[in-house]
């Protein structure tokens, strides 16, 4: 069987980054100092960074995970009381890492007092980008989950290139491809229908193809239930009686009220109840509890994505 193979040519990858070192006839500062830059094409716009910035602030936790993974240091993260920093991620919490706010409410006082060197942000923090923009080169790094696989390779990539870190990524990135080659194949093998959920304060969504929690139907093979969910962030709501009706296979709920990162599963106590104990998927011990940490606030990260994998592939 053909493997469902996403990765991309590295050095394809590499080319959409226009790294250019200064030109010794300006005179500007960047080439006293023998400063390279690279510029960013990203979906709001087109940015010119220094390479290896020293000041780095983000604002999406996929983001810092993949930075975390290839050994970037970062200066400062949002961390308010309000913000679910994943438990793997924990150690930016350690006021060696300046809070700089909300992700829907930046702090941009202490952003500006850092004189940071680069932003990264994403989605929640898009329509800010100019205020960004005002105090240090900002880039927008937010997922495409219509094209799941591709957009992380992207993303990785991109970070990569402005910290010299592109052998170690390609080398996570294959790691990564290889576990979903494998899975897809298990997957392909049982042909299971599928239906994916986020569970929260006692209400269900459902995710269809393309969607936010999509890339178990488009990247790993599951069959979706039902064609007609919208693709969307915020999912559709849901009953008990639509699961029943739509009888799956195998149920995956992404357990936001679960603790970030822990064993126990708390949507379990109101999900698992007379009626959802008819289906298949409860009949089969096919209800999976996916990890909130990496599934709702840190996907299109390097460790999230293999992690998000390890955790379907354990549930089959």
């Amino acid at each position: 069987m053909k493997k469902n193979t996403f990765l991309l040519p590295i050095a394809a990858l590499t080319l959409t980054l226009a790294a250019c070192g200064t030109d010794d006839s300006t005179g500007s500062d960047a080439t006293n100092d023998n400063k390279e830059e690279i510029t960013i094409k990203h979906e709001l716009g087109e940015t010119t960074v220094e390479k290896n910035p020293e000041t780095v602030v983000v604002f999406d936790y996929g983001t810092l995970d993949t930075l975390d993974s290839l050994d970037v240091e970062v200066a400062g993260i949002p961390k308010t009381p309000n913000e679910k920093v994943p438990n793997y991620l924990s150690h930016y919490i350690d006021d060696e890492y300046v809070n700089v706010g909300g992700l829907k409410e930046p702090d941009f006082e202490a952003i500006n007092a850092m004189d940071p060197d680069l932003i990264i942000i994403s989605g929640r923090q898009s329509d800010m980008y100019d205020e960004f923009t005002d105090i240090a080169p900002t880039i927008y790094m937010g997922l495409d989950t219509t094209r799941y696989m591709e957009s992380f390779e992207e993303n990785v990539m991109t970070v990569a290139g402005i910290f010299d870190k592109e052998e170690e990524a390609a080398d996570q990135l294959e790691a990564v491809q290889a576990s979903i080659d494998e899975l897809h194949e298990e997957v392909a093998a049982e042909d299971k229908s599928a239906l994916v959920t986020l569970a929260v304060d006692g209400k269900i969504s459902a995710y269809g193809a393309g969607s936010r929690f999509g890339m178990i139907y488009d990247v790993l093979g599951f069959k979706p239930l039902d064609d007609t969910i919208d693709e969307s962030t915020h999912g559709q709501n849901i009953s008990y009686e639509y699961i029943v009706e739509e009888n799956p296979e195998y149920l995956f709920v992404v357990d936001k009220d679960g603790l970030v990162g822990g064993e126990s599963s708390s949507a379990k106590q109101y999900l698992e109840n007379e009626l959802v104990e008819q289906t298949t998927a409860s009949q089969d011990d096919h209800i999976v509890y996916l990890d909130a940490s990496y599934w709702y606030y840190s996907d299109g990260g390097l460790t999230s994505v293999q992690g998000m994998v390890d955790e379907v592939a354990a549930g089959l």
